[in-house]
């Protein structure tokens, strides 16, 4: 009983000061600004020992807004990147490979069946190619080399996107949309499922690769959820025009 008279004294004696709250501002959550937050200098992300390194990127984490934001890039890079080579690196190491070996012979002679260098490989080579093509505010368009081989396989280069673009929406689950050049010789839009790639032995369709786009959820979900088609919209935008020109033109 007497407990439940301290109890309504104290209602009492808390509502007759009602008047002497005080409001308490909650501050606003933290907003991070894409475009002039500093995420780091990419060519400050090493790998451990061996002998595969990321490729070195020219320009900062930030400089693909909006298209792509900042956090995004670093933690694709810096993360998912890092993470293939350092384990592909290790295998390397354990296996006292040389040092001279290219990811490329790996990819064309490994045991399909061995799961661990399969995954590492294919993510180290797919991640690496992904990032090479990638140009802040990139507004160039193909070669006239290119823009002829392009028109001859797809009709236009506005028919050419569309089909890219549809392609890699229908990618279901985790796995990469690539443009190639097959065996023969013609350009081809095709896809690969987790981080497999057209250089495998058992690859359905086999070619050389001019650029590709990722579709793993990792490559887009912190800006965009759920939108993986406006994704790949905004970075199909990006694409290095100069650089896949030049590669298409090398072959």
């Amino acid at each position: 009983m007497k407990f439940q008279l301290l109890i309504i004294a104290f209602l009492f004696i808390s509502c007759k000061n009602d008047n002497n709250l005080v409001e308490v501002q909650i501050p606003e959550p933290e907003v991070i600004d894409q475009k002039t937050s500093n995420f780091g200098d990419p060519n400050d992300v090493k790998t451990e020992t061996g002998p595969f390194e990321l490729v070195q990127l020219n320009y900062k984490f930030e400089d693909f807004v909006p298209n792509l934001d900042g956090r995004t890039i670093e933690t694709h890079y810096s993360k998912h990147l890092l993470g293939h080579a350092n384990k592909l690196n290790k295998i390397v190491t354990e296996n006292k490979w040389s040092k001279k070996t290219k990811i490329e012979d790996i990819l064309l002679n490994l045991d399909i069946n061995n799961l661990e260098l399969r995954k590492s490989a294919g993510g180290y080579y797919n991640h690496n190619l992904f990032f090479e093509n990638l140009a802040p505010k990139s507004n160039l368009k193909p070669s006239d080399t290119l823009t002829m081989a392009i028109d001859k396989n797809f009709g236009s280069f506005e028919a050419f996107k569309q089909t890219f673009i549809a392609t890699a929406s229908n990618v279901n689950g985790s796995g990469w949309t690539w443009l190639i050049l097959n065996k023969k010789g013609d350009l081809e839009i095709i896809t690969t499922v987790n981080n497999d790639n057209p250089l495998m032995k058992d690859a359905l369709i086999k070619g050389t690769p001019l650029f590709n786009i990722d579709t793993w959820e990792h490559a887009y979900y912190l800006q965009y959820q759920n939108r993986k088609l406006e994704y790949l919209k905004k970075v199909f935008e990006l694409l290095n025009w100069d650089l896949i020109s030049k590669k298409f033109e090398s072959l």
